[in-house]
């Protein structure tokens, strides 16, 4: 019997957004550890399930937690912003009735040391895919200052940006993620909710993962390729991530398209593809945040597709 390494954030609220999806195709962008997945197949007796991951080691996890559900469950290699596009071009439009994404890093590979996305790991790695050309030393020990000082504001929105990039530079090589951490302490933020070097490590793996590019991307697709009857739910960790859904769902529901300084409409005041689901993102409830306190961030926001 296999160990359960991740408990998937928000199972109750994922199971509210496909409420309503009896039948037909649901996509898992961001399968992991089978959590989601194998909750809706348990649930959901009709569906097929389409899932994607680029983590050899979640696929090879996930390959066998599915098992019993082999016949309607269909596995992919490869990011999503990339195997979505196969996915919806392969298939019967009319019969994706859901996309899900959980877009975050797993338990699994937060508690993984050697993946080097803890602040205590003895390297500096922080790939979802092993084989992916850039890691954190690169970012770490090769980017310029400039580049440095873009992504820790841009992608931890650190307000010392400036500092740390220089310290960084200064500083380096540097050879582990602990390492990094410790010689910065001075640096970085010391509040009592979240480890110091938390928004450090949040900027190097969003770089390291183009976690933003990969959203945005995945977002195109769902829009352009046109969608008839489809929930989209995307669970998201942090400001960043939910600020681009919030504002691309809202788009989604706009009738009129045209620019604030239009004199008047020209457009043809029929371009929503639907709306919200629910007015307020979906978060963990008071069990859920006992037994899986890293739930506490995560915000789950569905839209539905109806053309």
């Amino acid at each position: 019997m296999q160990d359960i390494p991740h408990i998937p954030v928000l199972y109750r609220e994922v199971l509210e957004a496909f409420d309503d999806v009896e039948s037909g195709i649901i996509v898992d962008c961001t399968m992991g550890y089978g959590g989601h997945s194998s909750l809706l197949l348990e649930n959901k007796p009709n569906i097929k399930l389409i899932g994607i991951d680029q983590d050899q080691t979640a696929i090879d996890f996930s390959t066998v937690r599915l098992e019993p559900f082999k016949e309607r469950v269909e596995i992919k290699k490869g990011r999503f912003s990339k195997v979505i596009k196969e996915i919806l071009q392969e298939n019967d439009i009319s019969q994706i009735k859901g996309i899900l994404a959980d877009i975050g890093v797993s338990s699994l590979q937060l508690d993984q040391k050697e993946r080097g996305f803890s602040y205590t790991s003895e390297n500096l790695d922080m790939r979802m895919d092993k084989d992916a050309p850039l890691c954190a030393s690169d970012v770490i020990n090769s980017y310029s200052v400039v580049n440095l000082e873009r992504v820790l504001k841009d992608y931890g929105e650190m307000r010392n940006y400036k500092q740390v990039a220089a310290f960084i530079s200064a500083n380096r090589p540097f050879h582990s993620a602990k390492e990094l951490s410790d010689k910065l302490q001075h640096l970085l933020p010391h509040g009592k909710k979240i480890h110091p070097a938390t928004l450090l490590m949040q900027a190097i793996r969003i770089e390291v993962n183009d976690e933003l590019g990969e959203l945005n991307t995945l977002l195109d697709e769902i829009q352009s390729i046109g969608l008839v009857d489809t929930d989209v739910a995307i669970i998201s960790f942090h400001s960043l991530e939910d600020r681009i859904i919030k504002q691309r769902f809202t788009l989604w529901a706009q009738n009129c398209i045209c620019p604030p300084e239009a004199y008047r409409c020209t457009c043809s005041r029929d371009n929503a593809i639907g709306k919200a689901k629910f007015k307020k993102p979906l978060t963990s409830q008071n069990n859920e945040l006992k037994q899986n306190p890293r739930s506490r961030s995560a915000k789950l926001r569905v839209f539905k597709i109806k053309r």
